[in-house]
């Protein structure tokens, strides 16, 4: 809904769930599984969007998106108010590190003149945003509709806006460490054939660029050199990457199980 709604201000590229839920095994069940990457911009502020599972089960793939998050967006159902993992996303960005959450209760459009409905449930999830130490008072909470954002209707495209409104003034810009050693988290590693080994993830600080050595270390007792042959952040090729930048690193000579 986010990037449908932006992409008619210029802002984005309208992506669909199925385009986002990529891996084959979340269209089998109809949930997010893998953490997924999208962009889109506000008028403030340019975004690199985790998609991060909604499902008890796979609550391992969330800690890895949820490691690079510099804020979050929780959305709870006003129809069903916060489930069983709500309360698990709240614990590990708390624990993970993310510094703040704006909430968007979805569905308010199901409880047309049921406002102490919705309010009991906003209560709600601010005495457990509080109860993680997260500023349940203070959080923003937007209510809206993404089906009815999606679906074009004026009233909810507003709850969207107001929604990217809020993320852009409550969630603070982060300080990117530029100046510093280039270290990158691994998130994923997968191999293009006839190019060799891409590691994907979170560049922690620092930066790339293309042809430069860099060292594979943490998974083999001695660290291995390699160099940056390729860059590719949204299936575009960029000569460099940096502190902030989600991005797939193509690595020269290095073989699928020397990197996890």
């Amino acid at each position: 809904a986010i990037s449908t709604v932006l992409s008619k201000k210029g802002l984005a590229e309208a992506k669909d769930y199925a385009s986002i839920d990529a891996a084959p095994e979340e269209k089998a069940r109809g949930i997010t599984i893998n953490t997924a990457h999208i962009e889109y911009s506000t008028d403030k502020r340019h975004y690199a969007h985790v998609d991060c599972p909604g499902h008890a089960d796979y609550i391992k793939n969330m800690i890895t998106g949820a490691a690079q998050m510099d804020g979050a967006i929780l959305v709870v159902a006003a129809t069903d108010g916060p489930m069983p993992q709500t309360r698990e996303h709240i614990l590990l960005s708390k624990q993970v590190g993310v510094p703040k959450i704006v909430v968007f209760l979805n569905k308010v459009d199901m409880l047309q003149g049921e406002e102490e409905m919705v309010d009991l449930v906003e209560v709600e999830v601010r005495e457990l945003l509080s109860s993680y130490d997260f500023d349940g008072d203070n959080t923003p909470i937007v209510r809206g509709s993404a089906k009815g954002a999606l679906e074009g209707k004026p009233e909810w495209e507003a709850k969207i806006l107001e929604l990217m409104d809020a993320v852009d003034t409550y969630i603070d810009s982060p300080v990117r460490e530029l100046d510093k050693p280039f270290l990158m988290a691994v998130e994923d590693v997968f191999t293009i054939t006839g190019r060799g080994t891409v590691a994907t993830g979170k560049v922690e600080r620092g930066q790339v660029k293309l042809n430069e050595e860099v060292e594979i270390v943490g998974y083999k007792s001695e660290p291995k050199k390699t160099v940056v042959t390729g860059i590719e952040m949204f299936n575009k090729n960029l000569q460099s990457a940096m502190a902030g930048d989600n991005a797939g690193v193509l690595l020269r000579g290095v073989n699928r199980d020397e990197i996890e």
